[in-house]
């Protein structure tokens, strides 16, 4: 027997179906305002972005008209652009002693008691030098974006951002357990886990400077260079490479050190082995750039000559061609101690203060 449908079950059913289709037109209406938030967020984000890219470039340009490329012309690349990106990164990524000021429980001796640590870690672990330069870079710019840090963190920050560095740059890097070892027990696995979050957060996942180190390799290839068609290729004396960065080596344990840009202290470093011209052809530096950190770090200079100068070593399973990379460590507090006092005492500059001009003689 047929069923016969009322008006009243119609009607119902009826208004069922609208209040489906409004419910529906809600909850596309929400999700498209949702929507259109998300998308003005994400354009105010980046305007914002692109406005710091704006003063970027402008500080870039200006910096750029005070060390203009020393890069020859390449063929697989612009060598404008990788000479910009370079620049970038020197004015992006920031460093300052005065981080040290935000921690007033530290003390200068402290830093460099625990970098010269690290120097150790890394060539007992055959790592690269660009390894340990990464992780010094890490340390002081979390040190420098945080406050009141306490001695005792300070072992777990630096093994740490050591950890951050070898995974970023080594091929084979040490297992976070061999870290946690040479520490002594002082740093747990779990705890260097927990605190590369925090440093990684803190960093903001900036990760790639230019470290001393791909600074002064720049430099002194385009010093040595002979051969253009093979410019990644190393064309200098890994004998002289060593030398410098044992220089390098020293200086960066005084914080001091961070008063200078990279380049800077690159550049420093190169003209206490090579001549001034040399060294602003090979950097595009002027005299009156890197005078003040030259003549900072003479007294460096003259007490590394009180000792056995650099030796390339050789390393197990490292072909000789990369050795010159591998860092390496030496009784470097004993030498930072007497470049200190030797900095408090009158010593002659290394470069000689500029002669007035004719009319300032006059006036």
């Amino acid at each position: 027997m047929a069923r016969v449908r009322t008006s009243g079950g119609r009607q119902a059913r009826s208004v069922n179906r609208n209040t489906h289709k409004i419910a529906r037109v809600k909850k596309e209406c929400n999700k498209r305002r949702k929507s259109i938030k998300k998308f003005n967020d994400a354009q105010n984000g980046w305007r914002q972005n692109e406005l710091n890219s704006v003063s970027e470039v402008a500080e870039v340009s200006q910096t750029l008209d005070a060390q203009p490329s020393p890069l020859p012309t390449l063929s697989w690349c612009s060598s404008d652009d990788v000479w910009m990106k370079m620049l970038s990164k020197e004015i992006k990524y920031k460093h300052s002693k005065s981080s040290l000021h935000r921690h007033p429980s530290l003390r200068p001796k402290m830093r460099a008691m625990l970098l010269d640590w690290l120097l150790e870690v890394c060539e007992a672990h055959t790592l690269h030098r660009q390894t340990f330069y990464l992780a010094q870079d890490l340390f002081d710019r979390y040190m420098l974006s945080q406050s009141n840090v306490q001695k005792d963190r300070l072992q777990l920050i630096g093994i740490t951002a050591l950890f951050i560095s070898s995974k970023i740059e080594e091929i084979y890097p040490p297992k976070i357990t061999e870290l946690a070892y040479v520490s002594d027990g002082a740093c747990l696995e779990e705890e260097i886990l927990q605190m590369e979050l925090i440093m990684l957060k803190a960093l903001n996942w900036d990760l790639c400077p230019e470290t001393v180190v791909s600074w002064l390799k720049l430099y002194i290839q385009i010093a040595s260079l002979y051969d253009v068609t093979n410019i990644i290729v190393p064309q200098f004396s890994q004998e002289t490479y060593i030398q410098i960065t044992q220089l390098l080596d020293l200086c960066i344990l005084d914080i001091n050190s961070l008063d200078f840009k990279y380049g800077v202290l690159a550049a420093s470093a190169l003209c206490h082995f090579m001549s001034a011209d040399v060294v602003q052809k090979a950097s595009g530096l002027k005299r009156e750039a890197i005078e003040t950190c030259v003549n900072w770090m003479a007294p460096f200079v003259e007490t590394m000559t009180r000792y056995d100068s650099a030796q390339l070593k050789e390393f197990g399973q490292v072909p000789l061609e990369d050795r010159h990379n591998i860092q390496t460590h030496v009784n470097y507090l004993c030498m930072l101690k007497e470049a200190q006092e030797k900095q408090s005492e009158s010593l002659e500059p290394f470069f000689p203060p500029t002669p007035p001009s004719s009319t300032e003689k006059t006036s």
